[in-house]
């Protein structure tokens, strides 16, 4: 496990950073909750009129006045497209990193096989991933706690599992890619990552584009979705587990053949 303890050694930082902001802005959005919760009426009935931009975000299908709704909407668009951005960065580096920095020759010299090279950073992305959920549910968690309102458990938890799941997918996938490159890893897990959510808002807006939702992970961790229906939409949540496990097999079967530029 060498790899492993190594690669998270040197993500401490980064994972600190993501960490750290990700639950600062959603501790602000929940401490301001108290002092907008009596403009929340007006503020629902202005989204509702909206059109495209409230159904878009679903922001009609939420009540602002109620915790859940609010912490839905602001802090788990924060989550969403924070944590999911974060979880590209991770799975998209992780291979390729090694051939950008010029460290792939001192790593395939030790006396470990490509595929347990692989196991390790996989695991070692699925760590920092849970570590950032696991503080953010706790950081939330205790901010309700500070301003007097309690946060329905089951919604809450189920809200946070489907961006637990979506950030898995996405690494996932990005984690098959940087298999393949070398260099400007960072723009192709970001540009994967914001082109996900672009597509769950362009789903949300339009039916004919609904095909969309089997595409994108964001469709089954919209809080629009999952807080009033107080489940997750399995069968979203199952192709997205195939994707993840398509992206994790492309990886070890790339990175195995692989001619690894030292």
């Amino acid at each position: 496990m060498t790899i492993y303890i190594k690669e998270l050694k040197q993500s401490i930082k980064s994972l600190l950073i993501w960490t750290c902001s990700i639950g600062f802005m959603i501790l602000i959005c929940v401490l301001m909750f108290p002092e907008m919760k009596n403009e929340m009426d007006s503020v629902s009935n202005l989204f509702s009129n909206m059109g495209g931009f409230t159904a878009a975000f679903g922001m009609d299908k939420l009540n602002f006045g109620e915790l859940m709704g609010f912490y839905g909407i602001e802090s788990g668009n924060i989550l969403a497209i924070g944590g999911g951005f974060f979880a590209a960065l991770l799975g998209v580096s992780a291979l390729a990193k090694e051939e950008r920095e010029r460290t792939a020759e001192f790593l395939l010299t030790h006396p470990v096989s490509r595929a347990s090279i692989v196991s390790q950073k996989l695991l070692s992305v699925f760590s920092q991933i849970l570590i950032m959920n696991c503080l953010v549910i706790i950081i939330s968690l205790i901010s309700s706690k500070v301003i007097g309102e309690e946060l329905p458990m089951r919604e809450f938890m189920l809200l946070h599992m489907a961006y637990l799941i979506l950030q898995l997918e996405i690494a996932c996938i990005c984690f098959g890619i940087s298999a393949f490159i070398r260099r400007g890893s960072i723009g192709v897990g970001l540009g994967l990552a914001l082109a996900f959510y672009f597509m769950n808002i362009v789903c949300n807006i339009s039916e004919q584009v609904d095909f969309l939702k089997y595409i994108t992970p964001y469709a089954y961790a919209d809080a629009s979705k999952v807080i009033p229906n107080s489940k997750l939409e399995m069968n979203l949540v199952m192709l997205g587990v195939l994707f993840s496990m398509l992206g994790v097999i492309t990886a070890y079967v790339k990175y195995t053949k692989k001619d690894i530029a030292a």
